[in-house]
């Protein structure tokens, strides 16, 4: 009875201490050094057109592997062309209005009101000496009072229309006034500002990828009509790699901000990659159930970040992995 006792207890004690070995090791100095084990983090990005349109072609299938920048999707561009051109259009009306405003009237015209002036002034001297003569005449009953009266009528016209002239020439000499010059400048602002979204909105017709990655999913088909902020893709991201895992609260300081690491995989146990630890949580957590065993599940640790400096194909998404100090 005793040694069928023993044998469990012994077994055990042996289960113990192999777990002891794979989770702790001695450094030079002979103290203990947390082994961590993660997971290659899952990093996915849904893409959508920023626009709506119709599908007009495809560049990329499901599972293809895609570099930061490739052209996934194109939608039909004829629709937000027109409106292109017509922002366009707007620009050039708007900036032919400023460059006119600024350089004032045409020399034309100003030549045109001087001469104006020039004629108004003679009208008004010929009129001064019509009602001057009558003037003279009228004392003698040598003219009647009603033309005296249309000479003075005419004078007075005359004079006022000099007044006018003069004024129309001082207007095209002095230019256009400040205020209808900004109103011509912020319209011009506008129509550039029309014509930097229509600019815009025909180069989001084109979806290129925003990384590198693995196409997971594709959710757009050719002559399919799409609305801004469709899911149309799904890609898996691929670079950088970075591992997810989480260090008990005793080893936290093992573990800083900028420590190097290596990371093994299964599938290069012979030659880890090397890595930096990037984010440390400044919150505890209860460990992940996916992580680690019912044991140590009601566990706080501390999630770290760490990115893997030399990472290949052969690390993928989910993968699990295991991470020592840099000796």
């Amino acid at each position: 009875m005793r040694r069928t006792l023993l044998v469990p207890l012994a077994l055990a004690i042996t289960l113990a201490a192999a777990a002891l070995v794979l989770t702790t090791r001695l450094d030079p100095d002979h103290q203990t050094v947390t082994t961590l084990y993660g997971n290659v983090d899952l990093r996915e990005a849904t893409l959508s057109f920023r626009v709506a349109g119709r599908v007009q072609q495809l560049h990329v299938d499901e599972g293809a592997a895609i570099h930061q920048g490739d052209l996934l999707a194109e939608l039909d561009p004829a629709p937000l062309l027109t409106a292109l051109h017509g922002a366009e259009g707007a620009v050039a009306a708007a900036t032919a209005r400023l460059q006119r405003l600024q350089q004032g009237y045409r020399q034309e015209d100003r030549a045109q009101a001087s001469a104006n002036v020039s004629a108004a002034r003679a009208a008004l001297l010929e009129a001064k000496r019509q009602l001057s003569r009558l003037q003279n005449l009228t004392p003698r009953g040598a003219t009647t009072q009603s033309d005296l009266d249309a000479a003075r009528s005419h004078h007075d016209q005359a004079k006022a229309q000099l007044a006018l002239t003069e004024a129309n020439l001082a207007k095209l000499q002095a230019g256009y006034q400040s205020e209808e010059i900004a109103e011509a400048r912020a319209s011009l602002q506008q129509a550039n500002a029309s014509l930097a979204a229509a600019q815009l909105a025909v180069a989001d017709t084109r979806l290129a990828a925003p990384s590198d990655g693995v196409l997971l999913t594709r959710s757009v088909e050719v002559g399919e009509n799409v609305q801004a902020g469709t899911p149309a893709f799904t890609l898996s991201l691929t670079r950088p790699v970075w591992i997810r895992a989480y260090v008990p609260e005793p080893e936290l300081g093992q573990f800083p901000s900028g420590a190097r690491v290596q990371v093994w995989s299964d599938s290069r146990p012979d030659h880890p990659y090397t890595g930096t630890v990037g984010f440390v949580s400044p919150s505890a957590e209860f460990t992940p159930k996916s992580v680690e065993t019912t044991d140590l599940r009601t566990a706080l640790v501390y999630r770290l970040r760490i990115r893997i400096d030399d990472a290949d194909d052969l690390l993928r998404q989910g993968m699990p992995v295991t991470i020592r100090l840099m000796p």
